[in-house]
């Protein structure tokens, strides 16, 4: 079956000017890989303008088939240990005050990553190699800081995966629950939705100075409600800030599209959001889990 028509709404509008030739550039010429590029993001064209990108840690080869996603899957190679001076330099050269890290899912190895995590935000907001504390640890600001906001995968549970990433002190901790409970299965095989609900809770347990934030995904076949369940959950967990984004098939391998939820629906999402609990809340066509974190930044 074709793919559906998108309509009007879910159509991004090119734009790669301003500073865009430079981000592609600094990505290539520093060895490195943005999930703008490799789950094919509707707004990177607009991001790379604005001279700022959300790089993507561990490689660029995942090892979950989640059917929603455009990032390669196969066997990674091992983590590079000059990835986090890398990333590093790449902010420094963007003049970045605010920058989000995420990664590929690495079920490989024993602490699913962690420790690159941990590495990276030390390198970018300058920790000593020893591991003292950098300026504005645990979320709070200090002039010539970089905030780092991180969006993890769940670590496959790793016991201690994320104290260790708390511990290099992030200012947002972000995990995507994508989806409602019951598409877990076709959407995200390998996860568990309490498994990643449970590590938003422990999250705020472990590090309450560092809010927490989520994203889902619209259009696989949830259901209103389903969604708004879901928002419950993450209110009850003490997460601060949640995005909400229609689904779009990144390729003919991927999942269909079920339906395209219309502008209207997404302001009511947003609507329901804030009525359950999240603080701040931003649902539309295009909206992603990294797109204007700043602006979102859950603290």
């Amino acid at each position: 079956m074709p793919p559906m028509r998108k309509p009007a709404w879910v159509l991004p509008m090119p734009r790669d000017a301003g500073d865009g030739l430079k981000v592609r550039r600094l990505v290539r010429e520093l060895g490195l890989v943005t999930v703008c590029e490799s789950a094919r993001c509707p707004n990177r064209g607009e991001c790379f303008g604005e001279g700022t990108a959300t790089f993507l840690i561990l490689g660029g080869v995942c090892t979950r088939r989640c059917g929603f996603c455009a990032v390669p899957k196969g066997a990674p190679g091992t983590p590079d240990p000059a990835e986090p001076e890398a990333v590093a330099a790449a902010v420094r050269r963007l003049g970045l005050s605010y920058t989000v890290v995420t990664s590929v899912t690495r079920d490989d190895l024993p602490d699913g990553g962690a420790a690159q995590f941990a590495a990276t935000i030390r390198a970018i907001r300058g920790a000593a190699a020893d591991g003292s504390r950098a300026p504005g640890e645990g979320g709070a600001k200090e002039p010539g800081g970089t905030r780092v906001e991180v969006l993890v995968p769940d670590f496959a549970g790793a016991p201690t995966a994320l104290e260790t990433v708390l511990a290099a002190g992030p200012a947002v901790l972000n995990h995507n629950l994508e989806t409602v409970p019951r598409l877990y299965p076709r959407v995200r095989p390998g996860a568990l939705y309490e498994r990643s609900l449970g590590l938003l809770r422990r999250s705020r347990r472990l590090a309450p100075a560092v809010p927490t934030k989520s994203g889902l995904m619209v259009g696989l076949g949830e259901e209103f409600g389903e969604v708004v369940a879901v928002m419950c959950d993450l209110a009850a967990a003490g997460v601060a800030a949640l995005t909400i984004g229609q689904y779009l098939q990144p390729s003919r391998a991927g999942l269909p599209v079920e339906r395209f939820w219309r502008p209207e629906e997404f302001a009511e999402l947003e609507e329901a959001g804030c009525a359950a609990g999240i603080g701040r809340v931003a649902a539309g066509p295009l909206m992603r889990s990294s797109y204007r974190a700043r602006e979102l930044r859950a603290g």
